[in-house]
C-alpha cells in the first residue's frame, strides 16, 4: 500500500519522482489542455495528446518544475466541472498503475472540488498495487508506486481528511486483492482462518473459527458437504466488531471457496486456474468489517466467511446425495458445482439469527451472472429496502451494480423430488434460481445478495485495476456501512 499525504507546496516545486496532471480535451477542435502547465498545453497538439479518457503519456518537466518527469492522464472531458468521481478514479488510478516500479509521484487537479480531489487521490491509491509475493528476484517484476503526494490543493484539512480515507481503502481493497491473488495451494480454509485472525488482531474486532468437527456437530450439512471431498476441511469464520453505542447492525456472509473443481461434476479444464478467486466475497467481508473498524464506525458488523475446498476426493459428495442444512432444511444435491449456494445457506441462517438489520451476502456465485450482466458489472438481488440501500452505497462508490428480479415462477423448479429443495433450477435465469435458493435461508430478514462473479477477477488492466482480483464491491460495502453509521435508520 503506498504512502498517502497532502503537501500545500506548488506543482512547479512538487518533489517527486513523476508529477501526475490532468488533461482535459479542449472545446470545440481546440487543442488538449494541460492543467496546471500553460508550457505543456502549448505542446499537446504537438505531441499527439488528446485528453481521452485512458489516455495516459510520460513527457520530460518543463523548465521550472523539480519533478523528474510529467505524466499526464486525459480525463475525457473539455471542462474540469464535467469531470464525474469515477472518471476521476479511472484516470489517476491508471496514472498509478502505470507508475509501477518509481518511488514517488505526486498528484495535481488544479480547480478540483473536494469531492473531485478524493477522487482522485483514491484512484491513486487503489491504482498504486501489485502482486510480487511470489516473483523471484530475477524475474525483476516492479513494486507497485511507492508514495503518492497531493500537491497544489486548497483546503488542507478536507483533502487530508480524504488523503486517509484513500489510504484505509486502499489497504482494505489491498487486502481483498492479495487474499484473491494468492495461489490457492498457500491459501486453503485453514489458511484463510489464520489470516483474518491475523489481520484482525490489531483491531477492535472477536474472531471465532468453527473447524470441521465443530461444522459436523452443529448441523452445517452445506459446508461440511462441500469440504468432504478436499484433504483440506472447511472452516466457518465469523469475525465480530460491535463497538459502543451502535445504532444499526449488518451482518455480512461471503462466499469462500477457495478452490473450485466442480467436485465430481467436474469443470472444463480451461480457465480453472481462475477458480482461485472464489473465494472473493469472503475475502470482500472480511477486508469491509476491517474498514468498519479501521475508520471506527458506530455500526454493529458481524461477517461470516464460509470456507471451503471444492474438490473430487474419495470423500466427495455425489450427485444425487441428500444434506442437512443448518436450519433443517433438506437439499439434494443434485450438482456439486453448485457449491457456493450450499455453504452460503449455511451461513445465512447464522446471519438471520442475530436480527439485524440488514444482512448482505456477497459472492462470485454463478457464471449466469456473467451472462447476463458481462464482466464489469454486479447482480444485487433481495428484498426491496436491501436492494436500494446497496445500490445507493454503490453509487457513492462509483461500482455498477444492477439489480435482477426474483420471477414466482422460478422458486418451484428448486422444489426437491426425495428432500426439502434441490440446488439447481433449470438453465435458464440461473443467477435467479441461487438467489431464490438463498431466500430460502434469510427468513424475514431484510436481505440482499450480491453476485460478484464478473467483476471480482479480470483479464486485462484497465483504470485502476490489473490483472487478477480487482477487489470490486469492497468500497460498496464500506460506503454502505458508512451510510448505516451516519443516519442510523433502519
Amino acid at each position: 500500500m503506498p504512502e498517502i499525504t497532502v503537501n500545500p507546496q506548488s506543482l512547479a516545486d512538487a518533489d517527486a519522482d513523476v508529477l501526475v496532471l490532468p488533461v482535459l480535451t479542449g472545446k470545440d477542435d481546440a487543442p488538449a489542455v494541460v492543467l496546471g502547465s500553460d508550457a505543456l498545453s502549448a505542446l499537446t497538439a504537438a505531441l499527439g495528446v488528446t485528453g481521452a479518457l485512458d489516455e495516459i503519456v510520460r513527457v520530460p518537466s518543463p523548465e521550472g518544475f523539480a519533478a523528474g518527469s510529467v505524466l499526464l492522464t486525459g480525463l475525457g472531458v473539455a471542462a474540469l466541472e464535467d469531470a464525474g468521481e469515477v472518471a476521476l478514479r479511472r484516470a489517476f488510478g491508471a496514472a498509478a498503475r502505470t507508475l509501477a516500479g518509481v518511488p514517488s509521484a505526486a498528484i495535481a487537479l488544479p480547480g478540483g472540488t473536494a469531492a473531485q480531489i478524493a477522487a482522485a487521490l483514491e484512484g491513486a491509491a487503489l491504482g498504486a498495487y501489485a502482486f510480487t509475493a511470489h516473483k523471484s528476484p530475477s524475474s525483476k517484476a516492479k513494486p507497485a508506486l511507492g508514495s503518492v503526494v497531493l500537491v497544489g490543493a486548497d483546503g488542507e484539512d478536507s483533502s487530508a481528511a480524504a488523503a486517509e480515507r484513500a489510504r484505509v481503502l486502499a489497504e482494505i481493497v489491498g487486502i481483498t486483492r492479495d487474499l484473491v491473488n494468492t495461489p490457492p495451494n498457500l491459501l486453503f480454509p485453514a489458511a484463510f482462518a489464520q489470516r483474518a485472525q491475523e489481520l484482525a488482531a490489531d483491531l477492535p474486532l472477536t474472531v471465532t473459527v468453527l473447524d470441521e468437527k465443530e461444522l459436523a456437530e452443529g448441523g452445517y450439512g452445506g459446508i461440511v458437504g462441500v469440504g468432504q471431498g478436499s484433504a483440506r476441511p472447511p472452516r466457518l469464520v465469523r469475525v465480530e466488531y460491535a463497538p459502543t453505542g451502535a445504532a444499526q447492525h449488518v451482518a455480512l456472509v461471503g462466499k469462500g471457496i477457495t478452490f473450485d473443481t466442480g467436485g465430481i461434476s467436474l469443470k472444463p479444464p480451461a480457465g480453472m486456474d481462475e477458480m482461485t478467486s472464489d473465494m472473493a466475497g469472503a475475502a470482500t467481508v472480511l477486508a469491509a468489517t476491517l474498514g468498519a473498524a479501521r475508520l471506527g464506525l458506530p455500526v454493529r458488523v458481524t461477517a461470516f466467511l464460509a470456507l471451503a475446498e471444492n474438490m473430487p476426493g474419495g470423500g466427495a459428495q455425489r450427485p444425487g446425495d441428500v444434506v442437512t442444512m443448518r436450519n433443517g432444511t433438506t437439499v439434494e444435491v443434485l450438482n456439486t458445482d453448485a457449491e457456493g449456494r450450499m455453504v452460503m445457506a449455511d451461513a445465512l441462517v447464522d446471519a438471520a439469527a442475530l436480527e439485524p438489520d440488514l444482512v448482505l451476502d456477497v459472492a462470485t456465485l454463478t457464471g449466469a451472472a456473467i451472462v447476463a450482466l458481462g464482466k464489469r458489472t454486479a447482480a444485487v438481488m433481495g428484498t426491496e429496502d436491501a436492494r436500494a440501500a446497496v445500490l445507493e452505497a454503490a453509487a457513492t462508490a462509483g461500482e455498477p451494480f444492477w439489480p435482477l428480479p426474483f420471477p414466482e415462477e422460478l422458486r418451484k423448479d428448486l422444489n426437491g423430488q426425495v428432500a426439502d429443495l434441490r440446488n439447481i433450477g433449470d438453465r435458464w435465469g440461473g443467477a435467479l434460481t441461487a438467489g431464490i435458493f438463498l431466500a430460502e435461508f434469510v427468513g424475514e430478514a431484510q436481505w440482499g445478495h450480491l453476485d460478484i462473479a464478473g467483476p471480482s477477477f479480470s483479464s486485462a488492466p484497465e483504470g485502476y485495476t490489473g490483472k487478477g482480483a480487482t477487489g470490486m464491491s469492497v468500497r460498496t460495502l464500506l460506503a454502505l456501512l458508512e451510510a448505516r453509521a451516519g443516519d442510523g435508520a433502519a
